[in-house]
């Protein structure tokens, strides 16, 4: 089942986030920028998470998860354990959600056009993980280069 498929996907890339954030040997660094590094990875790991608990856990499963975007960007020195704690609560609402999907609703349109058109489960649930890649590729760096 597809959505099996994407769950190990994006459930995979949430560890690697885990284990980004746990490395950070200073956790103030979490919330570094400089010159051209526009978002620290504490506001990086924010944003993913809200991304997922909205599009996924609220649009989907139900939850009930209200996001307040601006926030993802604003808020500062959340402390690290609350975002590990968060991204794995983020993984149990995906388990919860997606795990045995059937491939007929990932066929059908999501609920909202967040281009501007419509777009069904699997091709926007696709874009989630690579848009989790993405920034998790960027957590990397940050860590690599902020982190001392």
């Amino acid at each position: 089942m597809l959505s099996n498929t994407l769950f190990a996907f994006i459930n995979q890339d949430l560890d690697k986030l885990y284990l980004e954030i746990e490395s950070y040997e200073k956790e103030e660094n979490l919330w570094k920028v400089e010159a051209n590094i526009l978002n620290s990875t504490g506001n990086l790991c924010l944003h993913l998470l809200g991304n997922l608990n909205f599009y996924i856990g609220s649009n989907l499963g139900n939850t009930g998860y209200i996001r307040e975007r601006d926030l993802e960007f604003s808020k500062k020195d959340v402390p690290r354990a609350q975002l590990l704690d968060e991204i794995r609560e983020t993984q149990l609402m995906l388990q919860k959600t997606l795990v045995g999907l059937p491939d007929s609703k990932m066929n059908e349109n999501y609920p909202l056009e967040v281009f501007g058109h419509p777009m069904t489960h699997e091709y926007f649930f696709i874009h989630l993980a690579t848009h989790l890649s993405y920034h998790l590729g960027q957590v990397n760096y940050h860590r690599r280069i902020l982190d001392v």
